[in-house]
C-alpha cells in the first residue's frame, strides 16, 4: 500500500495579512492520520524522531528501523551512494515535512512523513490556476559531522512575501526554519561528505484545495523535500554560455517576476530547451517594454564587471530579488568593491570585463560567453574572472564552514 500525504477540502475564508502583521488566531485544521506519523519525541532527546503509529503498532516499517540507526547512536552515517556521480537530478531520500491548513486558518502543527508522492485533488487550485510557490536552500556536511545552512530566515521571508502577493496563507519564519531542520535531521544520510556535494533543500507552498473558479484555494499545503545534488550545469565550474531571448521574455511590469512562484518556471522552459538545443547552457532574457535592459537568465541573478566596479540589475519588480545575488553584493561591499544596482544595458554587459551569475543551485557560475542577435561575446578566455572567482572561493567557504562566517549567515546544526 502506497503512503500517500493526503489532502482534504475546507470552507473558504479571508486570505493572510502582509509580513510582520499581527497573525490572525490560530485554529488547527482536524485531520485524522492514515498513515504512519514521524514526530519530535521529547523522551528521546532533542535531535530524536519518533514514529506514531496511529493505532497499528503492528505495523513496523524499514522507516523506523532507520530512524532508530541513524538518531539513536549519534553518528553522522551515510548511505551507500557513489557520491562522485552526483548532479542536479532528484534523488529520493527517506522523508519529507507536511504542514496544512484552510485559508481562513493559520499553520499550526506540521510532520514528517516518509517520502512519497503527494495525493491532490484534480480541482486542486495549484493543478488549475498555479497557486504555488517555491524556495531552494543547500545544506553542506562541515568535516566534524555537523551541517551548516546558508540564510534559511531570507528564504522564509521571501515565502511570506510571495503568499501575500497570490492571496496564501504562508508559515511563520520560526516554522519554516522548524521543517527546514526537521526534513534535514531526518535526512542527514544523505547529506553529502564534505567536498562531493550538498544537500538541497526544496520547501513548497501550494494551494491544495479543490476550487473551479478562479479564486484562493480553499486548502493549502506546505511541503519540504530534500536531495543530494552536485554542481548544476553538466561541465561543473566550467564557464557557462548564454543565449540572448529576442522572442520571449521571463516577466513584465504589474506582473510575478519578483517572486518565486511556479509559473514564473514553466515560462521559460521553451526557450532554456531552444537555446541548449544550440549549444548554450541558458537564456538572457531582456526586459519586455524597451527590449534592451539585461534582467536576469531563467532562475539566476546576474552581474557584470567593469573596471573593478561590480554591476547588477536593479529590482523594479521583474526580477527575483536573490538570496545569493543580496549575499554577493553584501560581501563584495565588506571586501571594499564598489557595487552598483542600477539598470543595464545588454550593450553594457557585452563590453563587461567579467559577467558571472548567482543563484542557489549554481551559488556562482562565470560566463564564458554571450551571443545576442548572433553576435558572439567571450569573456575571460573561458575562465573564471578575477573577481568572480574571489567571490565564489569565499562565498561558498562560508557555506561550508571553511571560512569565519563574519557575516552571520550560516546556522549550524548538530
Amino acid at each position: 500500500m502506497e503512503l500517500l500525504p493526503r489532502v482534504g477540502v475546507a470552507a473558504p475564508g479571508p486570505g493572510p495579512g502582509r509580513v510582520g502583521a499581527a497573525a490572525p488566531s490560530s485554529t488547527r485544521c482536524h485531520r485524522t492520520p492514515a498513515h504512519p506519523i514521524l514526530k519530535r519525541s521529547a523522551a528521546v532527546g532533542a535531535t530524536a524522531i519518533a514514529v506514531s503509529r496511529g493505532g497499528a503498532a503492528a505495523r513496523r516499517s524499514r522507516w523506523s528501523t532507520l530512524v532508530t540507526a541513524s538518531y539513536n547512536t549519534g553518528t553522522a552515517d551515510l548511505v551507500d551512494f557513489n557520491w562522485e556521480t552526483l548532479g542536479f537530478q532528484p534523488v529520493p531520500t527517506d522523508f519529507m515535512y507536511v504542514m496544512r491548513c484552510s485559508e481562513e486558518e493559520v499553520f499550526t502543527k506540521g510532520e514528517l512523513v516518509p517520502y512519497g508522492p503527494i495525493e491532490l485533488n484534480p480541482a486542486a487550485g495549484v493543478l488549475n490556476y498555479g497557486q504555488g510557490l517555491l524556495e531552494g536552500l543547500r545544506a553542506h556536511r562541515k568535516e566534524d559531522g555537523s551541517v551548516l545552512l546558508f540564510r534559511p530566515d531570507e528564504n522564509a521571508l521571501r515565502m511570506r512575501l510571495g503568499a501575500d502577493r497570490l492571496c496564501m496563507p504562508s508559515p511563520s519564519v520560526e516554522q519554516f526554519l522548524e521543517a527546514i531542520k526537521l526534513t534535514i535531521l531526518a535526512n542527514k544520510r544523505w547529506v553529502p561528505p564534505t567536498g562531493k556535494g550538498s544537500l538541497y533543500i526544496r520547501p513548497l507552498l501550494i494551494g491544495s484545495g479543490a476550487i473551479l473558479g478562479v479564486a484562493p484555494a480553499p486548502q493549502y499545503t506546505f511541503a519540504v523535500f530534500a536531495c543530494p545534488v552536485g554542481h548544476y550545469f553538466k561541465d561543473g565550474l566550467s564557464p557557462i554560455s548564454l543565449l540572448t531571448e529576442e522572442e520571449y521574455h521571463r516577466a513584465a511590469p504589474g506582473g510575478t517576476g519578483d517572486i518565486k512562484t511556479i509559473g514564473n518556471y514553466a515560462s521559460v522552459v521553451h526557450a532554456n530547451k531552444r537555446a541548449k538545443e544550440r549549444g548554450h547552457s541558458d537564456v538572457l532574457y531582456l526586459d519586455s517594454v524597451h527590449k534592451k535592459f539585461v534582467e536576469e537568465l531563467s532562475s539566476y541573478n546576474i552581474f557584470m564587471v567593469k573596471d573593478n566596479i561590480i554591476s547588477t540589475p536593479l529590482l523594479t519588480g521583474t526580477i527575483l530579488p536573490g538570496i545569493t545575488r543580496k549575499s554577493i553584493i553584501e560581501y563584495a561591499r565588506s571586501l571594499g568593491f564598489q557595487v552598483e544596482e542600477r539598470l543595464i544595458t545588454i550593450d553594457e554587459l557585452l563590453d563587461a570585463d567579467e559577467v558571472f551569475c548567482t543563484g542557489t543551485s549554481v551559488v556562482l557560475s562565470s560566463v564564458g560567453c554571450i551571443v545576442y542577435k548572433g553576435r558572439r561575446v567571450e569573456y575571460g578566455n573561458q575562465k573564471f574572472g578575477t573577481v568572480s572567482q574571489q567571490l565564489y572561493s569565499a562565498l561558498t567557504a562560508i557555506q561550508k564552514g571553511l571560512l569565519e562566517d563574519s557575516m552571520g549567515w550560516t546556522v549550524q546544526l548538530k
